[in-house]
């Protein structure tokens, strides 16, 4: 039975150093023709397309999808750009287990991410981390991270056949990565490398919780591999 891991993207393989937002913060200026106060917004384990309708609605208007359509293209053409003006990096542990992990038949790794297609590409091109993922399941046109969820779900049916919920993993570092594996019955992996602590991510009862990622040897032994 194939193990499926789904990863989140930002502080969980990788934290860019707010140049995504910084990207999302030049697109809207453009679009909209003022700043948004992003220090109002949430953004950590939210999805690109719900940032984005609150990015209008702080403006004071109405987010449809072609407006959101708009923002997220015009984001997407910035982003690039921004990646390189921030000091990011690959966190701990990620390409030591990706790395590990890449020629096990047994394994499927695919992406459970808030990012666009087009935003996530950008940036695991930039770190170096996009050999290691040929499959995702992303916010181009759901805005709930549950839907995603399901989306990841799907895709792997799709690749793999049978999935067992047993065998299925979501790693990632918000209470939204937690609450979306609960809605596919997954196990939850979360590290406290992003906007929460370990403290605040146990009190959302994830299967496992750890500071950051661990060796590839003790992370392949904690699911079973």
């Amino acid at each position: 039975m194939t193990t499926i891991l789904c990863w989140d993207i930002d502080g969980t393989l990788l934290t860019t150093a707010r140049a995504g937002i910084f990207a999302l913060e030049d697109a809207a200026k453009e679009l909209i023709g003022k700043a948004v106060d992003f220090s109002q917004l949430p953004t950590a384990g939210m999805s690109d397309r719900l940032i984005a309708a609150n990015i209008f609605k702080q403006a004071g208007i109405d987010p449809d999808q072609e407006k959101i359509d708009q923002l997220l293209e015009l984001y997407a053409s910035y982003l690039p750009r921004s990646l390189p003006r921030r000091q990011g990096k690959v966190l701990e542990g990620v390409r030591e287990i990706l790395e590990q992990l890449k020629s096990r038949s047994d394994v499927l790794s695919i992406l459970l991410t808030g990012n666009i297609s087009k935003g996530a590409q950008a940036k695991l091109s930039y770190y170096g981390l996009d050999e290691y993922f040929t499959h995702g399941a992303f916010a181009d046109f759901n805005e709930e991270r549950r839907a995603i969820a399901q989306q990841a779900v799907d895709l792997a049916k799709d690749i793999v056949g049978e999935v067992n919920l047993d065998r299925l993993f979501v790693i990632g570092d918000t209470p939204h990565d937690i609450d979306c594996c609960a809605a596919i019955q997954g196990k939850a992996i979360a590290v406290a490398t992003g906007a929460y602590s370990l403290v605040e991510l146990e009190q959302h009862n994830p299967w496992w919780a750890i500071a950051s990622l661990p060796t590839p040897e003790i992370f392949l032994d904690k699911v079973g591999l």
